[in-house]
C-alpha cells in the first residue's frame, strides 16, 4: 500500500548532539488529517519542519506517495505549509497573496487566475481580494494563509499551530471551517498542535509525543480512553493514577494490589508480558463520589469492585463543572473527580469522608 505520507525511523540530532526527534515511525493515508501533539520542546515542530523541507534530517526517511523525499529542497516537495504567524506579505492584496505560489511555479496566467478566484470564492474572500493584510482581522488572515496554501494543490497541507494566535471563540469557529474544509478537499492535513482540545476535536489520528519519541499513536477517543503509557495518561485529559503490583493479567482483565486493597478492570490494549509493577488510569469524569454510608453491596451490585476512601480537600465550581479534590492518603497524589455542577450540588462539602467508585471497563491498566 502506498501512503500519502511515511516516516521510517526518522531521526534529528543537532550539532551539538541534542537528539531532537528520535526513531519516528509513522504512516498515514489519503485524506486523514493527524495531529503531532505534545508539550513545548517534545519535537512535533521539528518533525513537521522535516517533512517540510525546512530540517535536515539525520537518519531514517519520509516518503510522500511512495517517493523517497530526504533531500529534495522544500520548493519541489509536493506540500505546504501554514506557521502559527500566517507569514503574510504586508506588501500584497489578498489576491496577490493568494497567487503568489503560483507565481513561483510559473503557471500560466489563465489558469492561474481561475485558481486564485476559485479558492478566494470557496474560502469567503472574494469581497476582500483587494484588501491589504493590514486591514483585516485574525480569521481573516487564517483564511487567506490557508487559500494560499491550497490554490497551489498540494498532496499534504502541513500546519504549524495556527489557531495559536486567535481568541478562543474565533479559534473555535476556524476549527469548525477547518474540519469542514478539510473534508471537502481530501488533502491529507498534519497539524501540529500544543492544545490537546484542538487535536481531540480535529484529528482523526492523534500522535502524542514526549521528549523526541512517540509515546502513542491513536485516534481521539481511544487516546482519551484507552492511555498506554504514563506520560499519555497525564497529559490527555485529567486522569487519576492509582499504582500497584498485579496479581494477575489476562484477555479477560487484571487485578492489581494496592494500598487500598485489590482493584480489577479490564485490559485497554496489549499488555507486555511478565507485568510486576503498574498503575490504573480512570479518567475524572467516570469516577463517581458517594457518601461514605453507601453500603459495599450497593458499590459492588453497581460498579462491580471495591470503592477507595478518601477525604473532599476542596470543591470547586468552574461553569457548569463541578471539580471535587479527593485525599486518599499521604503517598497518593489527590483524585480530581469532575461531573456537572447539578450532580453534587449542596451533597458534600470539605474535609467529608466519601467513596469513590468507577465501574471496571473505564480503568485502564498501563505497566511501568
Amino acid at each position: 500500500m502506498t501512503y500519502d505520507l511515511q516516516l521510517a525511523h526518522v531521526g534529528k540530532v543537532y550539532d551539538n548532539g541534542t537528539p531532537a526527534v528520535i526513531d519516528f515511525n509513522l504512516e498515514v493515508s489519503k485524506g486523514e488529517f493527524v495531529a503531532f501533539l505534545g508539550p513545548s520542546g517534545c519535537g512535533k515542530t521539528t518533525t513537521l519542519r522535516m517533512i517540510a523541507g525546512f530540517e535536515s534530517i539525520t537518519s531514517g526517511d519520509i516518503f510522500i506517495r511512495g517517493n523517497r523525499i530526504n533531500n529534495m529542497p522544500p520548493e519541489r516537495r509536493p506540500t505546504t505549509m501554514i506557521f502559527q504567524n500566517y507569514a503574510l506579505f504586508p506588501h500584497m492584496t489578498v489576491r496577490g497573496n493568494v497567487r503568489f505560489g503560483l507565481d513561483m511555479k510559473k503557471t500560466p496566467a489563465a489558469e492561474r487566475d481561475d485558481k486564485v478566484e476559485g479558492i478566494l470564492d470557496k474560502l469567503g474572500l472574494t469581497e476582500i481580494g483587494d484588501f491589504k493584510p493590514d486591514r483585516l482581522s485574525g480569521g481573516q488572515k487564517q483564511r487567506i494563509a490557508l487559500a494560499r496554501a491550497l490554490v497551489v494543490e498540494p498532496d499534504i497541507l502541513l500546519l504549524d499551530e495556527p489557531l495559536g494566535s486567535l481568541d478562543a471563540n474565533l479559534r473555535k469557529s476556524i476549527q469548525n471551517e477547518l474540519k469542514l474544509l478539510q473534508r471537502r478537499l481530501g488533502i491529507t492535513f498534519v497539524f501540529v498542535t500544543h492544545a490537546q482540545s484542538e487535536a481531540l476535536a480535529l484529528s482523526d489520528r492523534i500522535v502524542v509525543m514526549n521528549a523526541g519519541r512517540i509515546e502513542q499513536v491513536s485516534e481521539p477517543y481511544e487516546l482519551y480512553t484507552r492511555p498506554q503509557t504514563l506520560f499519555v495518561a497525564r497529559f490527555i485529559g485529567r486522569n487519576a493514577l492509582i499504582a500497584g503490583k498485579v496479581k494477575s493479567v489476562d484477555e479477560k482483565g487484571y487485578r492489581l494490589e494496592t494500598a487500598f486493597g485489590e482493584i480489577s478492570g479490564v485490559c485497554g490494549g496489549a499488555m507486555p508480558e511478565r507485568v510486576t509493577n503498574a498503575s490504573i488510569a480512570v479518567p475524572a469524569e467516570a469516577i463517581d463520589v458517594l457518601p461514605i454510608s453507601t453500603s459495599r453491596d450497593y458499590v459492588v451490585a453497581t460498579y462491580g469492585g471495591n470503592p477507595i476512601k478518601g477525604t473532599v480537600e476542596s470543591i470547586e465550581q468552574v461553569g457548569h463543572i463541578a471539580q471535587l479534590v479527593i485525599v486518599i492518603g499521604a503517598a497518593a497524589e489527590p483524585i480530581v473527580v469532575e461531573a456537572h455542577a447539578d450532580k453534587y450540588a449542596g451533597r458534600f462539602h470539605a474535609q467529608d469522608e466519601v467513596l469513590l467508585a468507577w465501574k471496571k471497563d473505564v480503568a485502564t491498566l498501563i505497566s511501568h
